[in-house]
């Protein structure tokens, strides 16, 4: 089991040599620009210009948005070889941010314009596709995510996650599927609208039971298909 990060290479295009370019010769792409951010800095916050797209190139980036009460929704969080603020492509007429984008670690993030991306569409055939299918990505992710809340209890959304994150981001060793870079028990929970004890709660029940162990560096699960059936599938 690999990464995803294949959805990265599209085409026979390399989009990452795309994003992050190691020599830039002339072109649009003059204005390309390599942008660092510390660790708990904000990338961008809700109603700013919608107006670039960001590539991580390394570290972590959560994106979420604010309730009406002021508590923190956590949407997804990225890592490299991932993309966001895709929604400056959608609209003809500039929009403004929902959303904010936090820098969760000390990040590496490569920054389009509009005017770069309508280029790289032009030049590059596979590019159109490759945006189609991060956005339609976007759409799919939210709608399971919603069902899951509606449908399932807390344990089921969380082992479902767990399930997703080692699919998605794992790297299989021998028999088992490791995920570095674990997400800490808080956001876990703030991702499947449940709580930081039930989170641990769950964690400590998967170790025991052998389908899974974990530290904060690191997520092991030993056997996919008993976590799958802790799922009830």
């Amino acid at each position: 089991m690999e990464p995803t990060n294949s959805l990265w290479h599209l085409e026979n295009v390399d989009v990452s040599g795309i994003f992050c370019p190691k020599k830039v010769e002339g072109g649009a792409l003059d204005l390309q620009t390599h942008r660092n951010f510390k660790r708990g800095e904000y990338i961008f916050l809700p109603d700013e210009d919608a107006d670039k797209v960001y590539f991580v190139f390394e570290g972590r980036v959560k994106i979420g948005t604010y309730g009406e009460d002021g508590k923190e929704i956590t949407k997804t969080i990225l890592g490299p070889g991932e993309v966001f603020g895709e929604l400056s492509i959608i609209s003809e007429r500039q929009e403004k941010r929902r959303d904010f984008a936090f820098a969760m670690e000390k990040t590496t993030t490569c920054v389009l314009t509009m005017e770069q991306i309508r280029s790289l569409m032009r030049e590059y055939n596979g590019f159109s596709l490759f945006l189609m299918k991060i956005m339609g990505r976007r759409v799919l992710q939210m709608e399971k995510r919603l069902e899951s809340l509606v449908f399932k209890d807390s344990r089921t959304r969380i082992i479902e996650f767990l399930f997703n994150l080692a699919t998605e981001k794992g790297q299989r060793v021998g028999y088992e599927v490791v995920v570095r870079k674990f997400m800490t028990h808080q956001e876990i929970a703030n991702l499947t609208a449940t709580s930081r004890q039930t989170v641990t709660t769950i964690l400590n029940e998967l170790r025991s039971d052998n389908v899974l162990t974990f530290d904060r560096k690191r997520l092991l699960v030993r056997d996919m298909d008993l976590l799958k059936k802790e799922m009830g599938i």
